[in-house]
């Protein structure tokens, strides 16, 4: 089959592209002594996943109990809920998954802790804590000091939970801004500071979970860090190309949409809206748009209602457009796009050589 037989919109994986970012990901862990445990939430497939752990990933990260269903093999050596599950419903699948293949689990507080150790103590399985401290993203997270140190205490207490480590998030990172690198520099500082305080009580440090896309080729200049969690580098996105972490000869996902209308010169619509694309903006890292036609530059990607993307032609030098044209789109919130599309089409230039159903979509529980 060829890209030219597929209906639109449709989500494009360029295989070359994804294999290219998976290796170079791979050889810089290793090359600096880090491991690498990819977050599943750009992909939301087994099939990729099973591509990063071949390239030596020591696991899987995932968001929700839900992923973690998806992701659960025998063969996946650990996998890692880099959130604060709560809930009955939630536990009870949780532990489900634990019995299938070793599971840690992120958190901040100890209603969490007393929650996830009293369904596993019922169904005699144990799970990895991670304590999570927040260095500067001001989402989840406990701040360093006398607290933090208190949850990771409380943990130790809670057979059959283990305490493995911390984690933390650096996504408030953004070494394209002024203060990027500072930022880099301070969240260094604050975590030194926390793994001081750790060993100083005898708690484990063996695992010290960060990284994201943006931070990922510096995580070794932040001394302390076993393993990195980035997600978006699979795919990468027109907020990543913004944020310095790649180049769109990077991005190995593309959105094909065909020109459904021509009502102006100056303007054309394509058969996908926030619906296909999502509704992120790039308004925080000061450009406008909702993605970057390939090869277009001069297209500016307007505005969207749920199935209409509008093209502003004015500043487009190629011939005109016509209806049936396909257009290329880079996305500019990759990870939320996937999320939107039941199946991605794996291709080498022209040719899709594989398809493959988005099988964490939707699993928000």
């Amino acid at each position: 089959m060829t890209i030219r037989e597929l209906d639109t919109p449709a989500m494009l994986i360029d295989m070359d592209r994804l294999e290219a970012n998976l290796d170079r990901a791979a050889r810089y862990a290793s090359s600096h002594g880090l491991r690498l445990r990819p977050h599943t939430k750009t992909h939301k497939s087994p099939l990729v996943g099973r591509m990063q752990l071949d390239r030596g990933a020591c696991g899987l990260t995932v968001a929700k109990v839900g992923e973690a269903e998806v992701m659960a093999d025998d063969t996946v050596p650990n996998l890692l809920i880099a959130y604060p599950v709560w809930g009955d419903a939630k536990w009870t699948r949780l532990v489900g998954v634990a019995r299938r293949t070793p599971v840690s689990v992120a958190l901040d507080s100890t209603e969490v802790a007393e929650g996830l150790k009293r369904h596993a103590a019922r169904a005699g399985v144990g799970i990895g804590i991670l304590v999570e401290t927040d260095l500067g993203m001001r989402r989840c997270g406990v701040a360093p000091g006398k607290r933090l140190l208190e949850l990771a205490r409380a943990v130790t207490r809670m057979p059959p939970l283990r305490l493995e480590g911390l984690m933390f998030y650096p996504g408030h990172v953004n070494l394209a801004t002024d203060d990027g690198e500072k930022a880099l520099q301070r969240l260094g500082s604050d975590l030194a500071g926390i793994l001081d305080d750790f060993r100083r009580d005898g708690l484990p440090t063996d695992t010290v979970s960060g990284g994201s896309t943006p931070t990922l080729y510096e995580s070794h200049r932040v001394p302390g860090v076993t393993e990195l969690r980035p997600g978006t580098y699979a795919f990468n996105d027109r907020t990543q190309v913004a944020a310095g972490a790649c180049g769109f000869e990077d991005c190995a996902a593309t959105i094909l949409t065909t020109v459904v209308s021509t009502p102006r010169p100056d303007r054309a619509v394509i058969d996908g809206g926030s619906k296909t694309f999502t509704s992120d903006s790039m308004r925080p890292i000061g450009q406008d748009g909702f993605g970057q036609v390939v090869g277009m530059p001069g297209i500016r990607f307007a505005r969207m209602s749920e199935e209409h993307g509008v093209l502003d032609l004015r500043g487009h030098e190629g011939p005109p457009l016509r209806i049936g044209d396909r257009l290329r789109v880079v996305p500019n919130h990759v990870c939320v796009a996937v999320n939107m599309h039941e199946t991605a089409h794996g291709i080498r230039g022209d040719s899709v050589e594989r398809s493959w159903a988005v099988e964490g979509r939707g699993k928000l529980q």
